[in-house]
């Protein structure tokens, strides 16, 4: 019986940390993947990397099985419109903050959300318009790789200081999400039908409160570090301490804010169209950075 034909792949985004994972997938599925790189890069492990940036890009295939977006989704989405690689399978990575920042009084954060509108539209109707299927993921909170922009900061400030400071009453429910079931369910997608022309989101497979979140960090720490929980005036001051010592700066007063609210989301149509089924919130060595 002949083998099964190599599947092939172009990744953008390939060197953040959903690329990374979604690379040592694809590696192990036996695909050979082409993945969009900055700096060069020798092959390695059924991956040719290519490289430049949206606007200039050299040795791009003609056509591939599958383009996966895992870095902003602006500018994939602009790069993909005008049509440079044929395919007949798009899935790209969005974020929930498509939800959660909406009413934001952080002008740039708005901003976000209104790209990632556009974006996510321009993909979509890009794919319909050419007879390929689309689907969008919108991942919470990512942790895993000790990239992220959250919990690996954290992370890194507990084990400079040896605590980390929250806001009494920081409660607000999250799910975060580890970056290789973002991975998983990319690979998942690709083959379900049911996901074409839609939008899921992607939260991890744990609801627990902020503070614990963050306590689960600190904890996993070697040495650990200590959770300090302070009232508001006492946190705003030292958030604008550790802002004046360049650490910090992207938690906007309206991040501070959010730590107090819910943001939760169903996974239950990833799991009904695609088996989505994330872990619980278990952290490692490189989860948290070194």
């Amino acid at each position: 019986m002949p083998d099964a034909p190599t599947r092939t792949a172009l990744v953008f985004g390939a060197s953040g940390q959903i690329g990374e994972a979604l690379l040592a997938r694809l590696a192990g599925g036996g695909w050979q993947a082409f993945a969009l790189s900055r700096r060069p890069r020798p092959p390695a492990g059924g991956v040719t990397w290519l490289t430049g940036e949206f606007a200039n890009v050299g040795g791009l295939p003609e056509a591939v099985d599958v383009i996966f977006s895992t870095g902003p989704l602006d500018g994939f989405a602009q790069w993909y419109a005008r049509g440079h690689v044929a395919t007949r399978r798009v899935v790209a990575f969005g974020s929930t903050s498509l939800d959660t920042k909406q009413a934001s009084a952080d002008a740039y954060e708005r901003d976000i959300v209104a790209r990632l509108q556009v974006a996510e539209r321009i993909v979509l109707d890009t794919a319909s318009a050419n007879g390929a299927a689309a689907t969008v993921l919108r991942p919470t909170l990512v942790y895993g790789a000790g990239r992220d922009q959250t919990l690996a900061r954290i992370a890194a400030m507990g084990r400079r200081m040896g605590f980390f400071v929250l806001p009494r009453g920081a409660n607000g429910k999250r799910q975060p999400v580890h970056v290789d079931d973002l991975a998983h369910a990319a690979l998942a997608v690709v083959d379900a039908p049911a996901t074409d022309g839609k939008a899921y989101a992607l939260p991890g497979g744990e609801t627990l409160a902020y503070r614990d979140m963050v306590a689960r960090t600190l904890a996993a720490l070697d040495p650990p570090a200590k959770l300090w929980e302070v009232p508001m005036p006492v946190f705003r001051t030292a958030l604008w301490l550790a802002r004046k010592a360049g650490m910090m700066r992207g938690l906007t007063d309206d991040a501070v804010a959010r730590m107090r609210e819910d943001l939760t989301f169903d996974a239950s149509p990833a799991l009904h169209d695609f088996g989505y089924a994330p872990r619980s919130f278990i952290l490692d060595a490189r989860a948290v950075g070194s």
